[in-house]
């Protein structure tokens, strides 16, 4: 510390020589600063002069408050005297802070910067990527670039930084987050900013000791067409600087009456204020201004679009009427020439009846209807033994805004509570009335406390069904308006489930509730995008005609239902009829439903609740809907069956399409969870919100989300816009067509002659395109050469999973989804007899077609005779037979030679005595004799007839019988 003073005094001694001959010094030639703090905590309080070689005489350096030193709020730290002072009014002060709430330009400190992402070969100049100062705030880019606002500060101790922000599209990802000293960053699951469709969000995070480096991110992801809202930025406020040595003036359209304030009120409407005003100054009765103007504006003369219409509440009488309101606040001048004014009121007529489950008192006002009661809008009725009042909301007349509902105005500039004429209430709806600005959001919200399924129905553990919100609306554009549907646990964390933009007609809706934390529902209409300070599009509107909410705790009974009772004397009342069984019309009898059929998620009263399950499927155990073992037997054309297991592609699997990029090249792709099939307790594919605070959940057996990758945001990838294709299951089949979903072969073109195994699904959650819901059908085909376990593949001509965004079609190959291995899938191989063994084995059949099933049978071995044994026992048997051929040809011919010379010897002792046989001779040649006479032959016969002659048979004398030709050409036989 003693160098530092010796260096200081130096350092001064050197410019008192140097500048001899300039003039003294005054107090506007100069201003205090602090060194820096040493490792002791202490620094010196020097002068610097404003512009240097001007004047001599400079005060000397004197020891400076302790670094740790601050001021409170609504104070700065005078350096003359180093002691907090108030600031004045008109100004304010953070104390140990800054603030930056004007934005005509970037305030010194911040610095924007764009940046091209990763597209591929495709290139984006993100230069003018920045985020645009726009007055009161700061508003982010636009396009698919990433675009950063960054400020670095150094804190003296621990603090803060707050700042208020809009962010109401959820096609832009939004994060900020600070990096310390060590360089470390937020935690990644607070980085990310909540969207806030209908008002100004605060965002507070703490800040260590030392260097901060805060950085707000966007990049605009806008798959669908249409206009992207940026995010919009104010009121920076950062706590835990040293001090600060000034006060800062408060910001035309705010004012500070008092001394010591550390901060500066918003002037009322119709008045506005200049820069440093301590007071707000009214404006001219022909003037006007919104809150927070720092001018006002002329009133234009008040026309059509300046006042509504709505139907007033029900007097004593039982009467209402038609009437006209101005909008408030009133900005127009009735008394200008050429200005509209209100029409006159409609003539008295007959209130409508009030809203199912209410009565109207004497004052002719309605009254919901006492529990156990119910009411058709007239009086109530106490519900009948038997029955249970079917609870809820039922809305269709609105002579009156309902208590649970409220209207509201929302600008982008500033939210204000008190004015309640966004929405009216006409008779037999709701409508919008006109605006101020055509960019205001035109809120109507609605509570409910909870939800509570019936006493006689059943949870549904495999829908999760709580209750459902349905509403009949319509919209009439000139412009590019849009009506946001949003369902959440309160107005500022609503999210956003469906979107209308331009003309509808009158058209239903409805959202299925899963959970409690589904409490408030909300409709925003704005009539065009951007921020606009005129009404040109004030007949746009948008007409809510009825809603009706199922199943809430605070609802009324519309009617009562049968319920089957309670058999239990100490609890009795309504109960739910046993799994599978139905209720019989206007009675509490239960009966039960066929076999593999489910009951409808509503109350199961009549046949028609039990629902066939589709093909391969089974009802489960609480009959509320099908599905698959993940087994499967197709029978085929000659007989017998395929069998299939697809337990092995049961578990939960995720898979991704192809990189795909938005207009502007920033690359995307979807990523889809699938859960094929199995039972109870079955794993179910999941897909989550990681970016917004909602942190929505889709669970089913087929879902998808939009995933950028992580070099958006450094660290992680970014899941999006989550939504379920497929909650249940309709069947399984080989056929291309089922309940009405298609799976065209021709995506997925095959060679194969096994059949694809096709599970269809369907999505309960609707939208304005896709009405009955969106669908899906996965494709098993058979593959061996697949080892991978989620080979699914996409349509080529659909590279997004869809062509018309409904209905989805996947191709999965696998090893496992090939049928059952049988008999019929191997062949018997049996080798040659070696040294008197055989072996046999079995091999699959090429092309293989199967899996798993029967496993191939172990080889095996067997006695055998030979070759050389074979061919010695035929040669034998061959030569047997050739001798004993021979022996019998030989005496065949010997015999033949006989016969021969017998004949001939008769035919010539006939030729004497024509027509006489020759008379047989005493001494005949008998069997054994001589013949001397072989070589006499006589007329040579055929060799039929020879084979003739041989075939007579002897006579009991030992002699053949020789058929003689007599000279007449009879044949006679001789003994």
């Amino acid at each position: 510390m003693r160098r530092a003073a010796l260096q200081l005094l130096l350092l001064t001694s050197v410019l008192r020589t140097e500048a001899k001959d300039l003039p003294m010094c005054k107090e506007s030639d100069y201003h205090f600063e602090y060194t820096e703090c040493d490792v002791l905590g202490s620094r010196w309080r020097v002068s610097i002069p404003n512009k240097p070689d001007t004047c001599t005489g400079l005060p000397d350096p004197v020891k400076g408050t302790k670094c740790t030193f601050s001021c409170n709020e609504g104070e700065f730290l005078d350096m003359k005297t180093q002691e907090c002072q108030k600031c004045a009014a008109g100004t304010y002060s953070l104390g140990t802070g800054v603030a930056f709430d004007e934005w005509d330009t970037t305030p010194p400190g911040f610095i924007t910067l764009g940046v091209n992402m990763n597209a591929g070969d495709i290139y984006m100049n993100c230069s003018n990527s920045t985020w645009t100062p726009k007055g009161d705030y700061i508003a982010s880019n636009t396009d698919d670039c990433t675009s950063t606002l960054s400020y670095a500060v150094t804190l003296k101790k621990p603090g803060s930084v707050s700042f208020q922000y809009l962010y109401p599209d959820n096609s832009v990802f939004f994060e900020f987050y600070v990096q310390n000293d060590q360089c470390q960053s937020t935690e990644s699951e607070t980085r990310w900013m909540r969207t806030t469709e209908s008002d100004w969000d605060t965002h507070i995070v703490q800040l260590s000791r030392g260097n901060n480096v805060l950085y707000w991110r966007t990049t605009s992801f806008a798959l669908n067409p249409g206009a992207v809202k940026p995010v919009l930025l104010q009121n920076v406020a950062i706590s835990g600087v040293a001090y600060t040595s000034e006060c800062f003036q408060c910001k035309p359209g705010t004012y500070s009456a008092e001394p010591g304030s550390a901060r500066c009120a918003p002037c009322p409407a119709n008045s506005y204020s200049n820069k440093g005003a301590t007071v707000c100054q009214e404006c001219e009765k022909d003037k006007y201004a919104g809150v927070g103007s720092g001018s006002c504006l002329p009133r234009p003369a008040c026309s059509a679009s300046d006042y509504f219409y709505t139907h007033t509440p029900c007097d004593s009488a039982g009467e209402t009427q038609l009437m006209y309101k101005w909008i408030e606040p009133k900005i127009c001048d009735e008394s200008a020439e050429g200005a509209a004014g209100l029409p006159a009121s409609g003539q008295m007529e007959a209130c409508p009846p009030c809203n199912p489950g209410f009565f109207m008192n004497n004052a002719s006002e309605c009254l919901p209807c006492p529990s156990g009661f119910y009411s058709n809008g007239t009086a109530c009725a106490e519900c009948p033994a038997g029955t249970e009042p079917v609870v809820g909301f039922d809305y269709k007349w609105w002579n009156r805004m309902p208590s649970n509902m409220r209207s509201l105005v929302y600008s982008q500039e500033y939210s204000d509570s008190e004015r309640t004429t966004a929405w009216a209430v006409a008779g037999e709806y709701v409508y919008t009335t006109p605006g101020n600005m055509d960019s205001d959001y035109m809120m109507l919200a609605l509570s409910v406390k909870g939800y509570s399924l019936p006493r006689s129905v059943a949870k549904d553990e495999e829908r999760g069904e709580l209750s459902k919100i349905s509403f009949v609306f319509e919209t009439s554009c000139t412009a590019d308006c849009v009506l946001h549907f949003m369902v959440g646990q309160s107005e500022r964390t609503n999210r956003v489930v469906e979107t209308w933009k331009g003309t509808h007609g009158k058209q239903s809706y409805t959202f299925i509730i899963q959970s409690n934390s589904t409490v408030s529902f909300t409709w925003g209409f704005q009539r065009t995008a951007g921020y606009t300070a005129e009404s040109k599009y004030s007949s746009d509107f948008a007409k809510i005609f009825a809603i009706g909410i199922t199943n809430a705790m605070d609802g009324v009974a519309s009617h009562c239902r049968h319920c089957a009772l309670s058999s239990a004397r100490s609890q009795p009342g309504c109960v739910p009829c046993p799994a599978g069984d139905y209720m019989l019309n206007s009675t509490g009898v239960c009966k039960a439903c066929p076999a593999n059929t489910y009951i409808r998620a509503e109350q199961p009263v009549g046949r028609g609740a039990c629902v066939p399950c589709g093909p391969n499927t089974h009802s489960n155990k609480a009959r509320t809907a099908c599905q698959s073992t993940c087994r499967l037997s197709v029978k085929q054309e000659a007989g017998w069956a395929l069998q299939y297991d697809f337990s092995s592609l049961a578990n939960a699997t995720a898979f991704g399409s192809s990189p795909l990029f938005t207009s502007k090249g920033l690359r995307y792709f979807h990523q889809f969870g699938v859960a094929l099939c199995g039972t109870e307790g079955r794993e179910v594919a999941t897909c989550v919100d990681n970016v917004t605070d909602s942190r929505k959940e889709v669970r089913g057996y087929v879902c998808q989300a939009t995933v950028v990758p992580s070099d958006v945001r450094g660290q992680r990838v970014v899941s999006s816009q989550p939504i379920s294709i497929g909650d249940t299951l309709l069947g399984v089949t080989t056929k291309s067509t089922l309940d009405s979903i298609y799976s065209p072969n021709n995506y997925f073109p095959s060679d194969s002659k096994l059949p694809d195994v096709i599970f269809h699904y369907r999505g309960s959650e609707t939208t304005q395109a896709c009405k009955a819901g969106r669908t899906t059908s996965i494709r098993l085909r058979c593959d061996p050469t697949v080892s991978a376990p989620n080979e699914i593949s996409l349509p080529s001509e659909c590279k997004e999973g869809t062509c018309d965004g409904c209905s989805f079609h996947f191709l999965w190959r696998s090893q496992h989804a090939c049928p059952l291995c049988s008999e019929r899938d191997y062949k018997r191989i049996e080798s040659a007899c070696v040294q008197g063994i055989t072996h046999t084995t079995y091999v699959w059949q090429q092309p293989a077609r199967c899996a798993g099933g029967v496993s191939l049978p172990p080889p095996t071995a067997s006695a055998c005779v030979t070759l050389d044994f074979w061919l010695k026992l035929g040669v034998g048997a061959g030569t047997a037979a050739a001798v004993l051929l021979i022996g019998i040809s030989c005496y065949f011919w010997k015999r033949t030679r006989r016969l021969e010379y017998r004949y001939s010897k008769l035919m010539t002792g006939s030729g004497d005595r024509e027509c006489q046989l020759p008379a047989a001779d005493s001494c005949a040649i008998m069997e054994g004799e001589d013949a001397e006479d072989d070589l006499i032959y006589l007329t040579k016969k055929s060799i039929f007839g020879k084979i003739k002659s041989f075939s007579r048979e002897r006579t009991s004398d030992g002699f053949d019988s020789v058929p003689l030709k007599s000279s007449s050409g009879m044949e006679m036989e001789m003994d």
